[in-house]
């Protein structure tokens, strides 16, 4: 199987200061089994969480197939990361841990208090979600210079020595890096010109360069429109490649404490949501993890599978076993909407709806799959 697969599931770290609401989130995503009884959730451990990924496709197809062992969704880990304060690149409060835990992630899930609540205190006295934005941000930004201090240090005796060609390059793009932390920025917001610079910038693991999504945690009457405070969140972060999801803590924590699926859609249907934050958030998080899902279905089971978005069939044949991969001959691709349109996998052999791909061939999401190979 590849790598990241095989060794670790792809993990989203939320990040915060104290009370802005990442522990209701967290524990809302805790409960995300009670959107529905198709998707789970497992500790591993207390401020960890494997979450599976709503996918309504799955759905249809099971009422399509009747799958004997049933539906297997795709997962993403979530980490409550401990509340982070000013002064934690120096190791205040619990900055070592934090910034240890932050760099194991692969994407950054960052909660903002965009709500009015004077019995929940906030560190700092006043709400301001773009002063929180930056305390945080600025703490990643110097231990980033830190690290890129350190790295151009070793990286200069190479380039200068020998003349290695990749150790000059490697300098250039980190002092790029150093011009654009030393301003007060992320970085993400530096533009890399080949693949080159791209592999240089994967080894510096740097905290600012990981994607990152910003939640704003508003109060119920803002969870649909948002509010001022969310206005400012959206312009502050309008240069960045970084999504915004707004989302009510507190009440999407009411939801999941619900019995029934139809008392969960009468609540969300009353505030004019179609959906749950909880569910946009796992679904735009597995996005900004530039992750997408393939598909198998049949009598025995119905299950997605996780790939990057740009991978060819070979490679996401190997997500479901290393041979498949090895020996790969080709794949038989159903789009989704055909199967369901038409009823099944036998009548679209009969539509002619059943295409016959090779290797070169760019796997899309929601693509149903049947490899064939030979070892």
């Amino acid at each position: 199987m590849p790598a990241f697969l095989t060794h670790k599931t792809m993990k989203c770290g939320i990040v915060g200061l104290p009370n802005v609401g990442k522990s209701t989130l967290f524990n809302c995503l805790s409960n995300a089994k009670a959107q529905s009884a198709n998707f789970p959730f497992c500790t591993i451990e207390p401020n960890v969480g494997v979450i599976t990924v709503p996918d309504e496709r799955l759905i249809r197809l099971g009422e399509l197939c009747h799958p004997e062992r049933g539906i297997i969704p795709t997962t993403v880990e979530i980490v409550d990361i401990a509340g982070l304060v000013k002064g934690a690149s120096q190791g205040e409060g619990l900055g070592n841990k934090f910034l240890a835990n932050i760099r194991e992630t692969d994407a950054i899930i960052h909660v903002l208090r965009c709500f009015d609540d004077d019995n929940v205190v906030h560190v700092d006295g006043t709400v301001d979600p773009i002063r929180d934005k930056e305390v945080i941000e600025a703490e990643l930004q110097l231990k980033d210079l830190e690290t890129i201090e350190s790295r151009i240090q070793k990286t200069e005796k190479q380039a200068k020595a020998g003349g290695d060609k990749q150790a000059k390059l490697a300098l250039e793009v980190m002092q790029r890096y150093q011009e654009v932390l030393s301003q007060g920025k992320n970085a993400r917001t530096v533009t890399l010109e080949s693949k080159d610079e791209e592999a240089i910038a994967r080894e510096l693991f740097l905290l600012t360069n990981k994607p990152v999504m910003y939640v704003c945690n508003v109060d119920e009457r803002s969870a649909i429109s948002g509010n001022a405070y969310v206005e400012q969140v959206r312009e502050a972060v309008r240069e960045e490649d970084a999504q915004v999801l707004v989302l009510a803590a507190k009440t999407e924590s009411e939801i999941a404490e619900l019995e029934t699926y139809e008392e969960r859609q009468m609540f969300l249907e009353e505030m004019g949501l179609h959906e749950s934050g909880c569910n946009r958030l796992i679904k735009s998080a597995y996005a900004l993890l530039n992750l997408r899902t393939f598909l198998t279905a049949g009598s025995d089971e119905v299950r997605a599978w996780t790939f990057r978005a740009g991978w060819k069939a070979p490679q996401c044949a190997g997500v479901i076993h290393t041979d498949f991969e090895k020996g790969f001959i080709r794949a038989e691709v159903i789009k989704y909407e055909d199967y369901i349109s038409l009823g099944g996998e036998a009548a679209c052999r009969a539509a002619g709806k059943l295409g016959v791909e090779g290797k070169e061939y760019v796997v899309q999401d929601g693509d149903i799959m049947h490899f064939l190979f030979n070892v």
